[in-house]
């Protein structure tokens, strides 16, 4: 009996590319027997869009009508083909066509997306694993910068043959195994038929070629385990949760490639007398009650040193004062923040008599001009 394959795929005749490609995904993944569903109908479906996802084959389906199965029979003639090839040699599906759903067939057959990237199961470029590091430095290191020396013992490009796999000395010849195309095909039996399958070649790594004789030192890997210094340089301003990223200091990958990256997580450490709010640093001093009444001079310590600062007659508890230009650089401005100086006013526990004969008549005469309640 005669196919409509429009109605197969749920689509007007009048349906665009786009359209037929989109409801061929969906029943493609309706119907996908590894998802549960119908294996004819998987077929059915997929046999439709073989015809009208082609624009020939569309084009001679819309002439022929419901007799296109047998005109194609009929073989010689321009377009003939023959629907029987289904199942049998020949059957090609395009992973691009399935998008995402093309991945599952990927991933089952082992084999590698044609035309996703230039020659199908050709090599790309490996790369090493990037390597991370946590360092804890300090709170004047976090506002100045500072440098770190760190040892890594990591996977690094061969020393001995600079990593192209061959005993110095020795030739890079074709590989034999792929005839030098890097990539081997090998037919697989599927519920759709046979499918051809690429991969990449397991003896030269997707290279086309190998080394005659390996090296004695890295055995034809590229790389070895090798103890190494580096100096970091950690700049002024960091953040905890800052990663800092060392380019190309990870680990070297097997057969060659691009080196990975080193990052360097950081983390300040708490410090008893300053906080970090921002470019701002903030502390606190305590102050003698004389001091905040009558005002005064004291000396406030900074992260590099101490400086001045002027207490004004009449300072209350949790004043803050600033220190201009002691906080954190900014950017890389070559400015820098403030400090932010929280006062406390220090209450002594013990006073001697005459202290508190003093501080009666204070509070006394202070309650005569109405200062006190």
């Amino acid at each position: 009996m005669a196919k409509d394959y429009y109605q197969i795929l749920g689509v007007d005749k009048t349906a665009s590319e786009d359209e037929i490609k989109r409801a061929y995904r969906k029943m493609a993944h309706q119907h996908h027997p590894d998802k549960g569903g119908d294996q004819e109908k998987f077929k059915e479906v997929n046999e439709a869009y073989q015809v009208l996802g082609n624009p020939e084959k569309r084009g001679q389906f819309d002439q022929y009508g419901q007799t296109f199965e047998q005109a194609g029979q009929q073989g010689g003639g321009a377009g003939g083909f023959d629907f029987n090839s289904f199942g049998g040699q020949g059957f090609n599906v395009n992973y691009e066509d399935l998008g995402n759903f093309g991945d599952i067939f990927s991933q089952f057959f082992g084999g590698s997306r044609a035309g996703s990237r230039g020659r199908a199961g050709a090599r790309e470029r490996a790369r090493g694993t990037d390597l991370q590091i946590d360092m804890t430095i300090s709170f004047q290191d976090m506002v100045f910068g500072t440098k770190r020396e760190i040892s890594l013992n990591r996977s690094r490009t061969c020393k001995h043959c600079k990593g192209n796999l061959a005993e110095p000395g020795t030739k890079i010849v074709s590989c034999k195994t792929c005839s030098g195309s890097g990539h081997i095909r090998t037919q697989v039996r599927t519920i759709l038929g046979t499918m051809v399958q690429e991969s990449i070649c397991p003896e030269c790594h997707g290279e086309g070629k190998k080394a005659e004789v390996k090296c004695s030192e890295c055995h034809g890997e590229g790389r070895t385990r090798q103890m190494e210094t580096l100096i970091v340089k950690i700049p002024a301003g960091v953040e905890t949760g800052t990663r800092i990223r060392l380019t190309g200091e990870g680990e070297a990958p097997k057969y060659g490639g691009d080196l990975g990256d080193l990052y360097i997580s950081l983390t300040t450490k708490e410090d008893k007398h300053f906080s970090r709010r921002g470019n701002d640093i903030f502390s606190k001093i305590s102050i003698s009650f004389a001091t905040a009444a009558l005002g005064g001079k004291v000396k406030v310590e900074t992260v590099e040193d101490s400086e001045t600062m002027e207490i004004p007659k009449g300072t209350q508890p949790g004043q803050e004062f600033k220190l201009t230009g002691k906080g954190i650089v900014i950017g890389n401005s070559g400015h820098r923040g403030d400090q932010r100086v929280t006062v406390n006013i220090e209450v002594p526990k013990k006073i001697s008599k005459k202290q508190e004969e003093i501080l009666r008549e204070f509070e006394e005469a202070g309650k005569k001009k109405g200062f006190f309640g």
